[in-house]
This record gives structure tokens, sequence and C-alpha cells, in this order.
């Protein structure tokens, strides 16, 4: 087990009444399910007899075959450790039943009756609803039969429901969820009529996401009757609100869909589910060990993840992120301001991409506020790496915003400081790095005293996770605007801040500055006045980090998952080097807790803050050995 299972649909072309004809179709798709390491298949609603049989299932002759039909597909199974859901009619004490079967190896686990009939359904079938802890005896075995069992698997728990159940208003699944099954299962028949396929996505899409859980959908398709509706085999595996894998619809030829679910994503999904983990319930499900295949190595799994997990990749829901994140940290900022009664904000403009967005928030804020953007005080504080393109972007963006500007050199104030602490002014350690931060924040934090401010701060949430900041410099201020923003993302946010008419005048500076090596420039430049250095150089690629920091801190993967991730999504680096920034993010994501422990106030924008103030709770002096243990021992 390695945090995957490879879930399958399949949806065979049948034929309606005929037992022999449909075993084999659902034979020969378990070999094939059982060919691609698949775990779980789960097939659709009484498919071994045929959904479309009508008023056969009302004889006893024809319901008693399917029981020699399941005998035959057990025979022809046993070799094959694939845990297949398939669909048949039982006679339970003379009555009938919409049953799923669950079967691995040659053996039954259990059946499962469905719950919501249909108008049509229950012309022949009775519900299960309210069967619990009982038994039936089935091909010579005696196995569970109920609405009340769970599966169990390569330590995973499963739920099984059959078509229209999803559509109750309040599902079985609902009831397995929080009994903690984190995968459902659904042997349905869905018929085809215009739109109908949106709704049960939407529905599938919903209820995953509400549920925390992988809900995988099989329906029955081509082979069935066609008298008066059409089914057309609708099946999909939607993993927590997304989907993973979508059968074509219509086929005319047997389907076998295949997803491989990261199982490890959806717990850690499940205990950060307060509203779930609080519905919890302790109700009496017989839980039944099934098994099933684990032979899924890693190396052969399928499973794509997005290089820049932060940013949306459809261009028209980037343009809705960034829109949404850009009025979050404009309102925020609007209300802190206004609350605070500061007479202006004070905002230090380096020319790099975080204090630009920081003072577009700024700006924005005042326009919405219907105040003069000269309530801005916008300082920059050129020092000994301050390059002329960073410097004069920094003043031409200013003054294309209309702010109030300043300068103030710090290099005076520096040099007289290494005197008084006893350091050469040739010196280029980390103590002439942060004397430089420090002594911005200063000039930034006096003069919001002096003129009634409030100082906004630029950091962002990669540096704070990775504790890139002068603790007390550029660590420090009074609302740290960017704090929950991304630096994979903030490119684009200004990108698209760029195109907005109201940002015209500014467009070319904002563009340049984008294009800008990001850097503290706390070094002097080189020799030809160019940035000597670049952050990306000394901490790594940021859009490593972000991939690290989206992954760790959302889902908890452990070291080993991380990289494995980072090395199939970014082929284009040495594995050596994925390991030696993994290690990096470790290390500097423990160690600078203390820094976030004391960050400042900052609104939440996208799905991870690591505010200590319920963002990211975690003791300062937590140890990181755990974790960089199992890091080193990662093969490059």
């Amino acid at each position: 087990m390695n945090g995957y299972l490879r879930i399958a649909t399949a949806t065979p072309v049948g034929k309606v009444a005929d037992y022999t004809y449909n075993v084999r179709q659902v034979t020969d798709l378990m070999s094939n399910a059982s060919d691609e390491g698949v775990s779980v298949v789960v097939f659709p609603e009484l498919c071994l007899s045929g959904y479309t049989c009508g008023d056969l299932f009302a004889q006893p002759y024809f319901v008693r075959q399917a029981v020699e039909a399941l005998e035959s597909l057990l025979s022809y199974t046993h070799t094959m450790s694939v845990m297949a859901v398939v669909g048949m009619p039982i006679m339970y004490y003379g009555k009938v039943y919409d049953c799923a079967v669950v079967i691995c190896k040659g053996d039954i686990y259990g059946v499962v009756p469905k719950s919501y009939l249909t108008s049509a359904e229950s012309r022949w079938f009775m519900s299960g609803m309210g069967i619990t802890g009982a038994t039936i005896d089935l091909c010579g075995q005696t196995v569970p039969f109920g609405v009340d069992l769970l599966f169990s698997g390569n330590s995973t728990l499963m739920g099984v429901e059959l078509g229209n159940d999803l559509f109750a208003p309040i599902p079985p699944s609902t009831h397995y969820s929080v009994a903690g099954a984190s995968v459902i299962l659904n042997s349905g028949a869905k018929r085809e009529t215009a739109g109908s396929r949106d709704k049960v996505v939407n529905k599938l899409i919903s209820h995953s996401e509400t549920l925390s859980a992988v809900y995988a959908y099989s329906t029955c398709g081509y082979g069935e009757s066609t008298t008066d509706v059409l089914y057309g085999g609708l099946s999909m595996v939607v993993e927590n609100g997304d989907i993973l894998a979508e059968g074509q619809r219509f086929a005319i030829v047997d389907k076998l869909d295949c997803a491989d679910v990261d199982v490890d994503k959806i717990a850690a999904v499940r205990i950060q589910n307060e509203t779930l983990r609080q519905s919890m319930s302790q109700a009496d499900y017989r839980v039944v060990e099934v098994p099933m295949c684990d032979n899924l190595e890693e190396m052969f799994v399928r499973r794509e993840y997005s290089r820049f997990p932060f940013v949306e990749q459809e261009p028209s829901k980037l343009k809705r992120q960034c829109d949404e994140i850009f009025e979050i940290q404009v309102n925020s900022f609007a209300q802190r301001y206004t609350v605070s009664y500061s007479k202006c904000a004070v905002i230090g403009v380096s020319g790099g991409v975080d204090s630009t967005l920081a003072l577009l928030v700024a700006a924005s804020a005042m326009d919405k506020l219907g105040l003069s953007r000269k309530n801005i005080l916008g300082v920059t504080m050129p020092g000994f790496g301050t390059t002329g393109r960073t410097y004069n972007n920094a003043v031409s963006l200013m003054q294309s915003l209309g702010i109030t500007t300043r300068e103030v050199s710090i290099k005076e104030a520096c040099l007289q400081h290494f005197k008084d602490i006893g350091i050469s002014e040739d010196d280029r350690s980390v103590t002439y790095e942060n004397s430089q931060a420090r002594e911005r924040t200063q000039i930034l934090m006096d003069i919001a005293n002096k003129e009634g401010g409030l100082v906004v701060g630029t950091g962002d949430l990669s540096e704070v996770a990775l504790g890139w900041a002068t603790y007390n410099g550029d660590h420090m201020s009074m609302y740290g605007v960017n704090a929950s923003v991304p630096k994979t993302l903030i490119r684009h946010m200004l990108r698209h801040i760029a195109s907005m008419p109201v940002y015209k005048e500014a467009e070319p500076y904002l563009l340049d500055i984008v294009d800008t090596p990001i850097s503290p420039e706390l070094l002097p430049a080189d020799k030809s006045g160019n940035i000597a250095q670049k952050t990306e150089d000394l901490l790594g690629p940021y859009e490593l980090h972000d991939f690290f920091i989206y992954y760790f801190v959302r889902y908890g993967y452990r070291p080993s998952r991380l990289y494995f991730m980072a090395r199939k999504t970014f082929a284009d680096y040495e594995p050596s080097t994925v390991k030696r920034w993994l290690i990096v993010f470790l290390r500097r994501f423990f160690n600078q807790q203390f820094k976030r422990s004391a960050m400042p106030d900052g609104p939440q924008t996208g799905c991870i803050t690591l505010s200590p103030r319920g963002g990211w709770i975690m003791p300062s002096d937590t140890q990181s050995a755990l974790w960089l243990a199992e890091a080193d021992e990662l093969e490059d």
C-alpha cells in the first residue's frame, strides 16, 4: 500500500436476460482489470441479468438463474484478486431484491440490497432499507446480507450503494461516510435524456466533496432494451469533487475506465473536515475484510499533478481566481485601514513583485473607500544591492499610481550601524544583510508613527513557509496583505491586474517587474550593475517549494510521497536536485516556525494560510528529525 488505490468502472455490452453471455462479458472485464492492476472494479446495476428485464424479475425461475450465473462467474474469476461489485437480482425469504454482490478470488464477501427504488423498480423489487445483521446462503457460502455492510481492503474502508440511492435526501453513502468509509461504490442504471449527464455529474462532484470521499459510479449501457428509453453507460470516478476518470457514453463496446485515487489525500481531507468529523457516528456497521490486490507500484501510478497547484490552469478560471484573491486583499485591507483610524498607508516599494502587489492592494482599497491615493506613502529605500532596474521600476510605478512618494537611502545609517556593532563594511555575512532589512523596517515603522500611518507588509506565503525574511525586519508589519498568496501565483496576479483599465498607465512597469529576477538585493550588484543575489539560486526554485508547501500543508504528505510526486511532475529536474530542495524545504519549514509564531495579521485568500491563529499551529521548537531522516534516505 503506497497511498494509491486503482479503481475501475466497467460497462459490459450485455444482452437482456442472457445470463451466460453477460457472465462472459463480466469475466472478460474482470480479467482486463486484473491485468491492469486494478484493486476494485464496479459494474452496473443488475448487469448479470440485464437491467431492463421487466416482469421477468417477477418469475422465480428467472431470478434463481442469477445465482447459477454468479456461481459461474466465481469459478471463472477465483484466481483474480480484484474486488468486484456486481449487480444481480436475489430472492431472500420469498422477496426479490435488487442487489450488489461483492466478490473477490472466487468468494462472496457481502450482498447489499438497494434501499431507494424507482416507481418502476418497486413493481418487482423490495427495498432493502432496514435489513441489518442478516446473512444469506449463496453458491454454497453463507455471507452477510444487508445495508449495514462496509468493506475493508488495502487499509481503505468502502461502502456500496445502488443507482437511485445516490439521489435520496440522505443517501446510504452519507451514513457509510460518517461511519468511516472513504470510498463509495455505486452500481447503477441511469436513463439518458438531454441534460441528464450534467445533473448526475454535478451531484457526484457535490456529494463526493461533501463526504470528503471517492465516489465510483458505473451504469448500464449498450445492450439494454431501448423500447422506451436509452441507457448510455455513464461512468465516473470522482475524488473529493475532482473528476479523475469518465468513461465514454453511448459506447457500443465493453468499457473499462481506471483511476488511481489518492487515499492518503482523502484521509488528510477527512481529518481536516471539521463538519464531517463532528458528524462521525459510532453506528454498528459490519466490516468485512476483502483480500483485494495490492500490487500498484509507485512507478506505475497513473496520476498527474499540476506543476503549479496554487494556480488555476484554465484561463477563465485563473482570471476569476486572480479577481477573487485581489478583491479579498483589497476589502480586508480597507477594513483594517478604517478600523485602525490610520491617516495613511506606509509601504516600502522595492520594485519587486511582492511590494508591487501590496501597493496595488492599497491603491485599490483607497479607490474603494473613496479616498485619495495620496494617502499612500510609498517609500523607496535604496541600499548597497539596489539596481537601476528595480529602483526605476519602483519610482515609475509609484508615480503612475499617483501616490505620495518618499526616498530614504539606508546606506549611511547601515554604515554607522556596522561601526556601532563592530563589523567591517566589507563584511558580507548574514548580519550585513539583515541589518539592511531591519533598517528599512525601522524607517517604515517610524514614518508610520510620525504620520499616523499603518505599515503594509509585503511578504508572501512562500516566504512565510520558508522563513525567508529577516526576523523583526521585513518579517514584521502592521498588516500583511500577501501572507497567504504564494510566489508562483503573484506573477499571474500582476499580469492580470496590469490588464485592468484603471492601471493602464502602470502596465509597462508592472510587466517589467514581473520579468525581473527575484532578489532581496542585500548584496552589491555585479560589475555590470545587474542583480547579483538571486533568491532562487540560494533558496531553490519557487515552483518546487510551492509544490511542496501545497501538498505538505494541505494533505500532510510524507517526504517520500512529496519526492515521488515531484519527480513525476518535474521531470526536467534531476532527482538529486529535487531531493536537495526538498530537504531545504523541510529543514526551513520546521526551523523557521518561530517567525510564523510572531507573524502579523493578514487575510486568508486561498486554501492555505500559515497564520498561528488557526492556519498552522505548531510549536516553534518542533523537531524536524523524523521528516529529514526519511528525506535523507531517498534514492536519487
